[in-house]
């Protein structure tokens, strides 16, 4: 018998035990270690922020899910590798602490043959002083953080409606922030639920970024064809911001959010502040802080997790100027070099280098998008690991064959610009590849047949099935399979 034990059940995690407890026969074992109790839908978490959606909208218990598909579940945090065992066994394991309710605090030893490290990230808020929700910044990275944010949100619409003007902005926290996608949702069902509550006129909307220009997104932009001619990315996403009013500050790096003003540091080298009545801003990412030793006990972290906490996979981690960055650095089977039996996907695996460029400020601060590892592209690379270590645990294969490097896939994205049945729209695209290729496509980096940008309604009905779909999907209903990653 062989086991598979998955850390996390986010997108990825949730994805690699569904399809290995697919393929696997009753014979071997799947594991997921968790500390939630809940699955979350993360991309409608921006709905909760407003309003539109309530925290149990978008989230499931998961343990009836587990119990229904045979994958054993322990709610618990893994805060330490042991891959090459200890003094008395050669078993690998995870150490875990315990969060289950008459359980917490305890810790368990949980064996495996097969490690998939899909735990997500470490929101980071204590990069920027004072930022987050425990201090002066608000967010809607969990579905708790988002209901939180939606009763604040609701308050300065009421004061708004008293006859105040109120100052709003939204964006990202750090210099080195990853997800401006959720963000850029989020400002623009903002701007929308103003406007439907009737108290527009009322509101300065402000959307603060590191991206070096609008529709950046961490991915370098993109470029399109609108109207018969190739254009960027910006200048779709400026179009879009000036048609509701929404202001915007690029190149920015926060530096300290105090209560009610934000200040931060420009590329230029600037120093300016902004005075606010409600601040959402997305934290940076970084590894959930897992440990990694060996059989004496001693610390191998550095040799499988990056500084930054995320795992080492098979990528090209040697540093290199932006010039010489190559879609061949990119990671394909997602399997630690040092240790063959262990895997990370999703945010969890550690990218080689972003793929926007780095830019530096006079000062010395970094202020440039860190690349995003989330939504499609996580569910892909989930699955063909799964599918991966099925195979090698069935003896059709010795080593990883299938492949989903960022490099050589595609992804879609429908985000949302403000929820309404008749009025709501949402911003379709898709691009391919993820991480452009300039020596394949060497004017745009992509394929231009293959990345588009269009705003409509018919997103908006699209991306509310997707909501329904993936929650479907995620809970393995008859037919799961259908729905796509």
């Amino acid at each position: 018998m062989a086991r598979l034990v998955i850390l996390g059940a986010g997108i990825a995690g949730q994805t690699a035990a569904l399809h290995a407890r697919r393929r696997l026969g009753r014979d071997h074992e799947v594991v997921v270690v968790s500390p939630n109790s809940k699955w979350n839908w993360i991309p409608s978490n921006i709905w909760v922020g407003v309003g539109v959606m309530t925290p149990e909208q978008v989230t499931f218990p998961l343990r009836p899910v587990y119990e229904k598909t045979g994958i054993a579940f322990v709610q618990g945090k893994a805060v330490s590798v042991h891959p090459e065992g200890d003094g008395d066994s050669g078993k690998p394991y995870v150490k875990v602490e315990l969060t289950e309710t008459g359980k917490s605090g305890q810790e368990e030893r949980v064996h495996y043959d097969w490690l998939v490290n899909a735990t997500g990230p470490k929101l980071n808020f204590d990069a920027t002083p004072g930022l987050g929700p425990q201090k002066n910044s608000l967010s809607v990275c969990t579905f708790d953080h988002a209901a939180h944010t939606s009763k604040a949100f609701d308050e300065t619409v009421a004061r708004m409606k008293a006859g105040e003007k109120q100052t709003l902005l939204i964006g990202t926290g750090h210099g080195n922030c990853t997800c401006q996608g959720a963000a850029f949702e989020y400002i623009f069902n903002v701007e929308f639920e103003l406007r439907r509550r009737g108290v527009r006129d009322k509101a300065r909307v402000v959307w603060l970024s590191n991206e070096h220009e609008l529709g950046d997104f961490g991915m370098g932009g993109m470029f399109i064809r609108r109207g018969g001619y190739v254009t960027h990315s910006r200048v779709f996403t400026e179009s879009l911001y000036t048609e509701r009013g929404i202001e915007w500050i690029t190149r920015a790096a926060v530096k300290e959010v105090a209560p009610g003003e934000a200040s931060y540091e420009t590329l230029d080298g600037d120093e300016r502040s902004l005075k606010f009545d409600f601040a959402m801003l997305l934290p940076p990412f970084s590894g959930v802080g897992l440990k990694a030793f060996d059989r004496a006990g001693a610390d191998i972290t550095p040799s499988v997790f990056a500084p930054n906490g995320f795992m080492l996979v098979d990528g090209d981690y040697a540093k290199k100027p932006y010039e010489e960055w190559s879609p061949e650095d990119w990671p394909r089977t997602y399997q630690s070099p040092k240790f063959p039996n262990v895997f990370a996907v999703g945010i969890a695996f550690a990218p080689p280098h972003a793929i926007s460029k780095p830019m530096t400020s006079p000062k010395g601060t970094p202020i440039f998008p860190t690349p995003p590892r989330t939504g499609m592209p996580t569910g892909v690379m989930a699955r063909e690991v799964a599918f991966n270590i099925v195979d090698m645990i069935k003896g059709n294969a010795t080593a990883p064959k299938r492949q989903a490097s960022l490099a050589h896939m595609g992804a879609a994205c429908i985000a949302s610009a403000g929820a309404g049945l008749f009025r709501g729209t949402a911003v379709s695209m898709t691009l391919f590849p993820i991480v452009p290729d300039f020596r394949k496509y060497p004017d745009t980096g992509r394929d231009l047949d293959w990345t588009f940008g269009e705003i409509g309604l018919a997103g908006h009905w699209i991306k509310h099935l997707l909501h329904f779909g993936f929650i479907y999907k995620a809970k393995a209903n008859p037919l799961w399979t259908m729905v796509p990653e």
